[in-house]
């Protein structure tokens, strides 16, 4: 039952946000788009769940989300006109938003696949109101994430292209290519056999433990710093996107989980122990 009433607390919650990130302006599009779009990524979530309760899956878990941050998207260049009307600003924040997109889904499906599974999920499958809450986080976390980038879009005149937007794309690509880097070295290593129950701590994981996750809240960073010239009024509370991010890596999901995984596996060895007292957990250190 308390998992049930999580999950009612969550889409209150999120669906609360997206009214006050709505009040911003005078254009009753953008607070309809944005309830639309809402109402879709939980809905994506909610239909996937089915199935994968049924079979008792997380395989397609990851992939959905991408999946509805792709949805989401494309549906919101649509109905702004963007493509018609070749609104730049609109064009780049959702070509950067899909490029993210598209890259870490099939990253993390291909890993699942070839993994078969994720133990994260063992105890949490079997449970009809514990899975359902996890994908209702999911949908949570895909309307926060990208509600700067959709509050800039439905804004009457779309995306404004300035210096500001400029140096938001700059932090965008540089938070990408990091998250780009650091996956690709880590599958790498992991392919070396003897590297198998290793920890990395190789190319940027020598800078940081959780360069991937650095470089995620960094593009949602630069996503919202694009989208800040188009917001007015209580718009401004989407810059609560990339703390989002930010709490969400560091604090529930990834780096805390993993952090306790590591001190598990390899915390009795003195070489982790000196990795960890050397290396940042999250800001890469610029020098060795």
């Amino acid at each position: 039952m308390k998992y049930l009433f999580f999950t009612l607390i969550v889409f209150i919650f999120t669906a609360a946000y997206a009214v006050l990130v709505s009040l911003g302006g005078d254009d009753a599009n953008q607070s309809a788009h944005l309830k639309q779009v809402l109402v879709a990524a939980f809905a994506i979530q909610w239909a996937a769940f089915l199935p994968a309760f049924f079979f008792k899956t997380e395989k397609f878990y990851d992939l959905t989300g991408s999946l509805t941050y792709i949805s989401i998207f494309i549906y919101s260049l649509v109905v702004t006109d963007s493509f018609q009307d070749f609104k730049l600003g609109n064009l780049i924040i959702a070509t950067a938003a899909l490029l993210w997109a598209v890259r870490l889904g099939s990253f993390l499906f291909m890993r699942i696949i070839k993994a078969g599974q994720d133990k994260r999920f063992d105890s949490i499958k079997v449970s009809f109101a514990q899975f359902l809450m996890t994908w209702t986080l999911q949908g949570m976390w895909v309307f926060i994430c990208s509600s700067a980038a959709l509050v800039a879009i439905s804004s009457p005149s779309g995306a404004l292209v300035n210096y500001l937007f400029s140096i938001g794309l700059a932090v965008f690509i540089i938070g990408w290519l990091i998250e780009v880097i650091a996956d690709n070295q880590k599958s790498a290593f992991r392919r070396i056999e003897k590297n198998k129950d290793r920890f990395i701590n190789q190319g940027l994981w020598a800078r940081s433990r959780h360069p991937n996750y650095f470089g995620e809240i960094t593009l949602w960073l630069g996503i919202a710093i694009m989208s800040v010239p188009s917001f007015s009024g209580m718009n401004y509370l989407a810059l609560f996107s990339p703390v989002f991010t930010y709490l969400l890596l560091n604090h529930i999901s990834g780096i805390r989980l993993l952090e306790a995984s590591g001190n598990e596996k390899w915390g009795h060895l003195e070489s982790y122990q000196l990795y960890i007292n050397s290396t940042p957990k999250l800001i890469p250190k610029l020098f060795k």
